[in-house]
């Protein structure tokens, strides 16, 4: 695993077992099966493009 980026910062977060389930789903469809951490980065970089 690399070292993480030099101007990041950890967050824990708890989700229902259900929203796992869904990111997992999500996951899946990726063509490299990103890690839990990664599908969520895509995620909210995805949702933040679209808002502007």
């Amino acid at each position: 695993m690399a070292p993480p980026k030099k101007d990041t910062q950890a967050l824990t977060l708890r989700l229902e077992t259900q929203v796992i389930e869904k990111i997992d789903e999500l996951r899946r469809a990726e063509t490299d099966i990103p890690t839990r951490p990664e599908m969520i980065r895509r995620m909210l970089e995805r949702y933040m493009s679209q808002i502007g």
